[in-house]
């Protein structure tokens, strides 16, 4: 029996399903190898044609994005109305955005760093596998809310 897809209370989403999610987050993570171990780091992203892309700054998650090996990207969230969870991930390659083409749409997209500093290199996940699920917070969970939750970004 495979628990994941047989539990009654999780539910596979459909790939729009994931992507409408991804298109509503805020931001995600980004797996990575670097040299021989994993590294995660938190991006805000843009869903763009069916890829998500980010802005970065030379440095180890530009490095390792585009060393060759395939990348994860992760969304997750919870909803305190209806005391659901859901997770998409998104597994595949990575591109610069490097033509001309690429370079004058990238400008167009609503993509802003959070951090100062120059982050002139756009890069673009190319999906090769896109999977989600959202389930149900068990009430024996005695989930607190806290910056992890939706009133994280409601700070003034």
């Amino acid at each position: 029996m495979d628990q994941l897809h047989d539990a009654p209370d999780i539910e596979t989403l459909s790939a729009s399903q994931c992507w409408e999610i991804c298109r509503d987050a805020d931001f995600g993570r980004l797996a990575v190898i670097a040299g021989d171990h994993p590294e995660l780091f938190p991006i805000n992203y843009v869903v763009d044609h069916g890829t998500v892309v980010f802005r970065t700054a030379p440095g180890t998650k530009l490095d390792a994005a585009l060393a060759g090996a395939p990348v994860a990207f992760e969304v997750d969230g919870f909803d305190p109305s209806s005391a659901k969870a859901w997770s998409v991930v998104i597994k595949g390659g990575v591109e610069r955005m490097a033509s001309i083409e690429d370079v004058l749409a990238s400008v167009l997209l609503p993509l802003f760093p959070w951090q100062s500093g120059e982050k002139n290199n756009f890069v673009r996940i190319v999906p090769a596998e896109i999977s989600g699920r959202r389930f149900a917070i068990a009430p024996t969970a005695r989930r607190r809310q806290g910056l992890g939750d939706t009133r994280r970004f409601q700070v003034e």
